[in-house]
């Protein structure tokens, strides 16, 4: 049975092609327009893709594998570290498995080794939805950090303020908090100053 994914599906994507050679990125560049995708110029060596990925910015970037191992690894190194996107691969032609290994160990998001257009257009999706998956864990990630540093300073501010003025830990958080509502600053600044020496604490 077959399922409309046209709704679904990732469309008017801009894509990097790389490779050393132009009559597989113009194959392939040519499915990828007939998709709804937007292909960027080509990036034959290892230097046209960094400057290509700095100039274009592509939502993603295909390196075509034919053969060439050292060739598409540097191509993929080099793609890997400066896109903002996911990567992936176009086996072309038969690789090895150390060849696909060394691949994933630089961190593409996969690799697709037919160009049906079902089966590029299923790994664009595939790549697209992880990549935006973990880009919205690091952020996650990223706040929780944020948090636990604002507690931790906050923590340390009623610290001192415990000691300086004899309070408990409420008494040292209500001191913060009023002296924030009276010198409209927030919590986190007051803390902050506490930390710094400049506020809450006793003159002389």
């Amino acid at each position: 049975m077959t399922t409309d994914t046209s709704t679904t599906s990732e469309r008017n994507l801009r894509i990097l092609l790389a490779n050393e050679r132009k009559d597989d990125l113009r194959a392939l560049g040519d499915i990828l327009d007939g998709l709804g995708h937007d292909v960027t110029p080509f990036a034959v060596s290892v230097a046209e893709a960094a400057e290509l990925i700095a100039r274009e910015d592509p939502d993603l970037a295909f390196v075509v594998l034919d053969g060439d191992d050292e060739h598409g690894l540097a191509l993929i190194s080099e793609t890997v570290e400066f896109a903002s996107g996911p990567v992936l691969v176009s086996v072309r032609q038969a690789e090895s498995p150390r060849t696909i290994a060394r691949a994933a160990d630089m961190g593409i998001a996969g690799y697709v080794d037919s160009w049906a257009p079902e089966d590029v257009q299923g790994a664009i999706d595939v790549a697209v939805r992880r990549h935006r998956e973990e880009q919205r864990l690091h952020q996650k990630v990223a706040q929780l950090e944020s948090a636990l540093d604002r507690r931790a300073l906050i923590e340390r501010a009623k610290g001192i303020l415990m000691e300086r003025h004899g309070r408990d830990e409420r008494g040292a958080f209500e001191l913060l908090r009023e002296h924030a509502r009276s010198t409209n600053q927030t919590v986190l600044g007051v803390a902050q100053a506490v930390l710094d020496g400049h506020a809450l604490l006793p003159r002389g």
